[in-house]
């Protein structure tokens, strides 16, 4: 996983005053967060993160945590993607939380694939049950979900095997992840 120092050595300079003017007044980042793409740009990086969501993950870096939510709940749908990127990087336990929930709510298979990255680690076993279902559902790769084998148990594989049930009543194939993933809790 990528940390905030190597993010912040990819930047280089790019940031300039930014992170200095938002510490020193956090409401500075309800205008520099949502510029970051006009700011410092979009190119990629390492780790596959871009240079506006890096941009993004360091001005977080420096604001209270009670301003994550804020920043999350008035974000575009790129806003909102570069913080559930950055949950994993900062220290706020398991503070964000209800962000995780929201971003499970939508159809946005970016924020869905996102939200069961590493900070998922703070959701309960059912919430996350529930995660990876939608993931099948959405056709989210089963890859992007951290810590699937680990985290997997029965009830897990009881309500796949619900919805591979559904899927082949109606004429529908089961993701091959979802269904590699059944054959291996059938054997646990």
């Amino acid at each position: 996983m990528t940390t905030l120092e190597e993010l912040r050595q990819q930047l280089g300079d790019r940031l300039g005053d930014d992170l200095r003017r938002v510490t020193e007044n956090p409401e500075a980042a309800a205008t520099l967060f949502p510029a970051a793409g006009r700011r410092y740009g979009r190119e990629p990086l390492a780790g596959g993160w871009t240079t506006d969501e890096a941009a993004r993950a360091l001005l977080l870096s420096v604001l209270p945590p009670e301003h994550i939510s804020e920043i999350y709940r008035y974000g575009d749908a790129a806003e909102k993607l570069a913080v559930l990127k950055a949950l994993p990087l900062l220290p706020i336990g398991d503070h964000a939380v209800p962000l995780l929930e929201d971003a499970l709510r939508t159809n946005d298979t970016r924020l869905v694939s996102a939200a069961v990255g590493p900070y998922a680690e703070h959701l309960g076993q059912q919430a996350w049950r529930h995660a990876v279902l939608k993931c099948v559902f959405m056709g989210v790769p089963l890859t992007r979900v951290h810590r699937l084998t680990e985290r997997a148990d029965p009830e897990l594989a009881a309500m796949l095997r619900a919805f591979a049930d559904e899927r082949r009543a109606a004429g529908r194939d089961m993701p091959a992840d979802a269904l590699a993933l059944l054959d291996q809790l059938k054997e646990a």
